[in-house]
């Protein structure tokens, strides 16, 4: 077992260390709770119960059991590693075991998640009393009519339902018919984009199962947020009993916040991937079971190279205990690593939020995290994939901060972490892009009958006659709307972005091979010519880019850097829906915006290091949409003791903008790459100087509305996080974006203080 104080005394004699723990907190244990169910079990089921050692259930168990048996919709809330999984294996067990042909279906956001509950569902009688299989892209198509006539239960995502189950309901009518569960797990990542789509799929979900005469029960499970009950209800759209009464016990867990040290020359911090990986080799030669969350694909890769080289190679022996996973790569790797990973055959393990989720992965004793996760329910969540039940007692979580305004925000004040109410996951079913699109595919699937709008909401006949009316005439009206158009709509909706069509990532050569798939919204970012995209250890640089055939054409590099994407954008304001004061001659807004964004060119940057080498510029189109967006004009009075103070205006506005961007995740459930900003000297449409900031999703999914009602938070923070960067002219840590188009120019740090400073005093009164 673990001993977190040796290891961090380890950790702080050794020659290497350079002062990087800036925290430590140790958390109790937390003691158990249990509860009585309203009725004694199926004797099988309480015989699987007993077979595993259960004895007693969780408060929150014998609540969400008690009250799924007595026919509610339940939404249950608990902590990592409580046990949430009994919550809805037990009530589908017992009703299987008392009635044979009852269905489920359970969805879960992630492949791996759904391989790792196909095995735990084997405990319960899968496999020898009743039929239980996975059915998602990675089912072969020989299984896949057997799994339809034979299973009681399917294990799939939202990904599948939206586009390879419901418009092909017929096929699966028996299933439909004979529904009676629904689970959804781990509803905490249905947030933004994702979230949205997948309250739609549920709604056509729910329109398919009554065509067949079902009225499903839905069982909900999250972690910890603000608000799991009105969540987990604007998913369904149906009414649900909150449990969040946790009654699990909990690990006794060491907190370590890590700072990398200040460049000897220049301003900024050391890499937070490098030292990332350092501690990683060192966890992993120590024999501590480890995994490390990084918050992009290329970081993973990134992570993982340099830990191999820090352990001997790649093919040393603890160099091939370290593995990535993440999304992108094909089924057949998934599933081999996935194999290592439940077998706890590897030590160090990195990983975007793909395993973030209730995958047990062995016996893990601590967990890396590259950069904060974005929002304080993911934090918590990935600090809890150490000491699962069962597992560790003792726990190591290490938050490594970058070098940007959030992660240096908590580094300086890491109270905020544990002291702050968890975040309201956002998300709108009704953005009326996404809505829209999910009409043509229930439409596809079914007529749409007017007593059906209020399934989907008040805008549905609205955007019906839109959708009839465009060019393309997607539908036509008789007493119901009909789908009249060509192919397959579910077909060309990403789910998991507001983009179209993914793009395919092919290595070239005399027979070319598929590496990878990017979603659309991501592609000009990734692969756009010239970039170097990671893949399972190997550098590949992109040598062109077909945007008409979503194809981006690789070959394998020895290139020692990595590329960063630069881009642009101009926003107009189309509709004010909102107008509030705030401070003392302050007024923000809140409305549509017209954004249109362009991928500029990339820089080129050291691994070791991320300095920049070079930069290129790129020519590729531009991306138009129409979003949510807070704006808030520079009061006169600002303006004018700016100006006194000598402070350039571009320059203090630029860097403001930069610092209240990068600090939005901290008050809206949402990563850094979900909202944008602009800043003008004289924005065309106020005709004065201002600031934007919006959600990067067509229609906007709630972030500037959460910007928007804690403005005066968000200022608040800026000015701390500027005030008490140590560096003089700007850095990553305060107002300078890795992203910026104009290579952070013009930038004034002073000025942007003295504006920021102004405004904190102001939001007080």
């Amino acid at each position: 077992m673990v001993d977190p104080s040796a290891l961090i005394e380890e950790i702080r004699s050794a020659r290497t260390y350079e002062g990087q723990i800036a925290h430590v907190r140790t958390t109790s244990r937390r003691r158990a709770r249990y509860g009585e169910l309203d009725r004694p079990l199926h004797s099988v089921v309480q015989g699987l119960l007993t077979e595993l050692g259960i004895k007693r259930l969780f408060s929150h168990q014998t609540e969400a059991v008690s009250r799924a048996l007595k026919g509610e919709n339940v939404a249950v809330v608990a902590s990592t590693s409580s046990g949430k999984t009994l919550c809805y294996t037990i009530p589908i067990a017992e009703r299987i075991y008392e009635r044979p042909t009852s269905r489920a279906f359970l969805v879960f956001p992630t492949k791996a998640l759904a391989q790792d509950q196909l095995r735990k569902l084997g405990a319960f009688g899968a496999g020898t009393a009743f039929t239980a299989a996975c059915y998602d892209g990675d089912t072969p198509q020989q299984h896949r009519r057997e799994i339809k006539r034979e299973a009681q239960v399917v294990l799939t995502n939202p990904d599948m339902l939206h586009i390879g189950i419901l418009p092909y309901h017929h096929t699966w009518a028996d299933f439909f018919r004979r529904l009676q569960f629904v689970v959804l797990d781990e509803v905490h990542v249905y947030r933004g984009v994702f979230g949205s789509h997948t309250a739609n799929v549920i709604r056509r979900l729910r329109r398919i199962a009554a065509h067949y005469g079902a009225r499903p029960q839905f069982i909900t499970c999250s972690a910890t947020i603000g608000n799991p009950q009105e969540l987990c209800e604007k998913l369904t759209g149906l009414p649900a009993a909150l449990v969040d009464d946790d009654g699990s016990p909990g690990t006794r867990r060491t907190w370590v916040f890590w700072n990398p040290p200040l460049r000897e020359r220049g301003e900024g911090r050391r890499s937070a991937n490098m030292e990332s990986a350092a501690l990683l080799a060192g966890l992993v030669r120590s024999g501590v079971r480890t995994i490390d969350f990084t918050l992009a694909r290329k970081v993973a890769e990134l992570v993982v190279q340099h830990t191999q080289r820090d352990l001997g190679g790649a093919r040393s022996k603890l160099g091939k205990l370290v593995m990535a996973y993440r999304g992108g790569y094909l089924p057949e790797e998934r599933r081999e690593i996935e194999q290592h990973l439940f077998a706890g055959e590897l030590l160090g393990v990195v990983s975007t939020s793909a395993l973030e989720l209730g995958v047990d992965i062995g016996h893990l004793e601590a967990v890396i995290m590259t950069g904060y996760p974005g929002s304080i329910a993911s934090t918590m969540q990935q600090a809890g994939r150490a000491g699962r039940l069962g597992g560790a007692e003792e726990t190591l979580a290490f938050l490594v901060a970058e070098d940007n305004a959030v992660d240096q925000f908590l580094i300086a004040q890491p109270e905020y972490l544990f002291s702050t109410a968890s975040e309201r996951a956002l998300v709108d079913p009704r953005n009326r892009f996404i809505l829209a699109a999910h009409l043509l595919c229930a439409a596809f699937e079914l007529p749409i009958a007017p007593a059906e709008y209020d399934l989907f909401g008040p805008d549905t006949e609205a955007l019906l006659q839109v959708l009839a009316e465009c060019p393309e005439r997607f539908l036509t009206r008789r007493t119901n709307w009909y789908w009249i158009g060509a192919g397959y709509p579910a077909g060309q909706v990403s789910i998991r972005s507001a983009s179209g069509q993914s793009y395919d990532i092919v290595e070239d050569g005399k027979t070319p091979r598929l590496i990878g798939t990017v979603d659309g919204q991501s592609a000009f970012v990734m692969v756009h010519e010239g970039a170097i995209y990671l893949h399972r250890g190997e550098s590949y640089m992109v040598e062109r880019l077909d945007v008409e055939q979503h194809v981006a054409y690789v070959r394998r590099t020895d290139e020692a850097y990595y590329t960063d994407a630069l881009s642009a954008s101009q926003v107009w304001v189309v509709e004010e829906q909102q107008q509030a004061p705030w401070g003392q001659s302050g007024t923000k807004h809140l409305g549509e915006v017209r954004v249109v964004t362009r991928v500029t060119g990339y820089v080129k940057r050291q691994i070791q290091s991320g300095a920049t080498i070079e930069s290129a510029e790129l020519e590729l189109p531009a991306q138009e949409y129409e979003t949510i967006g807070l704006w808030v004009p520079v009061p006169e009075d600002d303006w004018a003791a700016l100006q006194r103070e000598g402070r350039d205006l571009a320059g203090s506005l630029h860097a403001l903008e930069h610092a209240l961007v990068a600090l939005v995740p901290l008050f809206a459930a949402c990563d850094v790459r979900d909202v944008a900003g602009v800043s003008h000297t004289e924005h065309p449409d106020l005709g004065r100087p201002a600031l934007f900031i919006y959600d990067g999703a067509p229609g906007g999914v709630g972030i500037a509305e959460a910007a928007f009602d804690r403005w005066e938070e968000l200022v608040r923070a800026a000015a701390q996080v500027v005030g008490t960067c140590p560096c003089e002219h700007g850095c990553p840590s305060c107002v300078q974006s890795p992203n910026c188009a104009s290579m952070n120019h013009p930038l004034d740090k002073a000025g942007a203080l003295f504006l920021a400073q102004r405004w904190a005093v102001g939001s007080r009164q």
